[in-house]
């Protein structure tokens, strides 16, 4: 499984001969965080972040932790410090964005996913972001089909994003198109429960999921499922 938001390519080829304390301790972090050691992650992190506090990635990943705890509040604590520090990091917009979501706060969660977009538009994580927004939102379903196509078009090899197309295919009441996606996206996936129970609802074979459960079961996707 990738790291958050990391494309294979895009990484270093061999680490670097030296890191900064800073560097090492948001490694180990992470680490615990693949590891699902989320206590033991935040823990970590804290010390890291109390000495280091202008790490943009550091509150982007307390953020991260925060909200796999479902520490809702802290979560969108930490990636204001991230964005008060760097305001157009896309990453840290997205973040705020689902964090926004969880709390209901809908038109600043909406206008987070398009900040991403404005800033970054070839990257089809934050565009996935806005259709999830829209969808949390429950209101402009053509605007979040039409975001989940785009993702589609940046990325098409990423089964997520055709989950996301049949959710809001599902919301237009395209019924048979949103069957079409799920099974596409199973297809290139075909262990993720969430699309099976889905695909099962709009087959009549299960009973919907509680409306909380329901929607944005990730974040952006699985390249940021730690």
């Amino acid at each position: 499984m990738t790291s958050d938001l990391e494309h294979p390519a895009s990484r270093p080829q061999q680490q670097t001969a030296v890191s900064t304390p800073t560097e090492l301790g948001i490694a180990r972090a992470s680490t615990l965080f693949d590891q699902l050691e989320l206590e033991k992650a935040v823990s970590t992190l804290e010390p890291v972040l109390a000495s280091d506090p202008a790490s943009v990635e550091g509150w982007n990943l307390m953020a991260r932790l925060r909200l796999a705890l479902d520490q809702t509040t802290a979560a969108l604590a930490a990636v204001d410090r991230a964005i008060q520090l760097a305001p157009d990091n896309t990453r840290s917009l997205a973040i705020a964005s689902r964090a926004l979501s969880l709390l209901g706060r809908h038109d600043e969660a909406v206008t987070m996913a398009y900040r991403a977009v404005i800033a970054e538009p070839q990257n089809p994580l934050w565009h996935d972001r806005v259709a999830w927004a829209l969808l949390a939102a429950d209101r402009q379903f053509a605007d979040a089909e039409q975001a989940a196509r785009t993702a589609i078009g940046l990325d098409p090899n990423e089964a997520h994003y055709y989950f996301t197309h049949g959710v809001t295919l599902d919301a237009l009441g395209h019924l048979d198109q949103a069957r079409q996606a799920l099974l596409t996206s199973l297809r290139m996936e075909p262990e993720n429960p969430v699309a099976q129970h889905r695909l099962a609802v709009l087959n009549g074979e299960v009973a919907p999921e509680p409306e909380k459960k329901k929607r944005g079961f990730r974040l952006f996707g699985r390249k940021d499922n730690r």
